[in-house]
């Protein structure tokens, strides 16, 4: 059954607010404005050796305005939900782009925003892929589920403690902007966590072993069976853990290695994922998240490896953590090659940075905040390896 947005999210008065927000940023003289309003609900359990060590369901809601005024940022935000509030957000992020404008200017910077071009996107609603929302289950069914896992899990020869938990988030957000895109989106996602941890008494030494089942933009029915075999891995743990146990410490040498897939998530992250943030390339993160080796002047040169290394960025995968229907600018979720036969071939970008650059359009990796699990577009290999959740070989 295709779900709905969230009628207590959509009886909010999200587009009174805008309109306010809107028509008084457009007053003021802004060259660009947009309104963003989010609610995140997200819950987490968390056990120790199948008793519950904690739990907690938060949610945070508000809405923000970012303009643009004479060719300069200016943000502001709110949670009072009323016309008056709203609008004066507006003023107040109007007020900034003009104090910003001032030490820009003091710099001795003639540097402008401009945005690169994106359809209007009229009344759109997306909603991801997901069949139960973690939400509708009873907290003791979740809390039951990881208990029972921990049971099996002590119940094994070698296991001496157990840790497991589970995030839930589920996300609405409605977005407009002066150039006519409206979109309301609900997006649902979830990350279980499984650790079993081994102690030898005799020695002191101890090790651990966790799942290796990623998080994923589904819904309880993940917990279940579908999209991973949790009845396989739990019969499996126990196992890897006495290896790993009895493993001998690896000498220095030079050695042939076999690497699973999932030691490679992290290596994309941060070698492809970060380094091919172009704004972060241009420097605009040094004094915050840092640089990056993928400098812009490597585009289309920078050897990443083999002509059999295809890497894609992709917005757009069923059951991505970071796939969207449109990203907070209003740009509509793409998928794009970042290396193309072993070769740099793109970026993530969001308008402001793909203006500046010369690139047609954003690829829809703006970010205006990350919660939970969000963080990155997902990225994909092609044909190098089968990386799961987020990499595929190409069909």
């Amino acid at each position: 059954m295709p779900h709905s947005i969230d009628e207590a999210f959509t009886a909010l008065p999200l587009r009174a607010l805008a309109d306010a927000a809107l028509a008084r940023a457009r007053a003021l003289g802004a060259e660009h404005a947009d309104f963003r309003f989010e609610r995140v609900r997200s819950a987490a359990w968390r056990l120790r050796d199948a008793k519950p060590a904690g739990s907690s369901d938060t949610t945070d809601l508000g809405y923000a305005v970012r303009v643009v005024h004479g060719g300069t940022w200016g943000f502001a935000s709110g949670v009072d939900l009323t016309m008056d509030a709203a609008a004066r957000v507006a003023s107040q992020a109007v007020a900034m782009a003009k104090l910003s404008a001032q030490v820009i200017k003091a710099a001795g910077s003639d540097e402008r925003v401009e945005l690169a071009d994106e359809p209007v996107h009229a009344e759109r609603t997306w909603i991801s892929s997901y069949e139960i929302d973690p939400f509708t289950v009873p907290d003791e069914e979740k809390s039951g589920l990881l208990a029972d896992w921990s049971g099996r899990l002590l119940a094994a020869d070698g296991v001496s403690h157990v840790d497991a938990s589970l995030l839930t988030v589920h996300e609405n957000k409605f977005y407009a902007d002066t150039a006519g895109t409206v979109t309301t989106q609900q997006r649902v996602r979830l990350h279980p966590q499984l650790t079993a941890v081994a102690v030898d008494e005799s020695t002191g030494e101890f090790d651990s072993m966790r799942t290796i089942a990623p998080p994923a933009g589904r819904g309880w029915e993940y917990l279940t069976g579908t999209g991973w075999d949790w009845e396989s891995e739990l019969g499996q743990i126990p196992e890897l853990l006495a290896e790993k146990m009895r493993a001998p410490s690896v000498e220095a040498g030079i050695y042939d290695l076999v690497v699973d897939p999932s030691n490679l998530w992290l290596t994309i992250h941060e070698s492809i994922g970060h380094a091919t943030e172009l704004d972060r390339a241009l420097g605009y993160e040094a004094a915050y998240a840092g640089t990056s080796f993928a400098t812009f002047d490597q585009l289309g040169k920078l050897k990443y490896g083999s002509e059999l290394m295809n890497v894609t960025g992709d917005r757009t995968a069923e059951h991505g953590l970071a796939t969207i229907g449109y990203d907070d600018e209003g740009v509509e979720g793409q998928s794009w090659d970042l290396v193309k036969d072993g070769t740099l071939v793109g970026y993530q970008l969001d308008r402001r940075i793909a203006k500046l650059t010369g690139f047609e359009r954003s690829n829809g990796c703006a970010y205006a905040d990350s919660p939970g699990m969000c963080r990155c577009s997902a990225w994909r290999t092609c044909r190098s390896s089968r990386i799961r959740p987020v990499c595929r070989p190409r069909d």
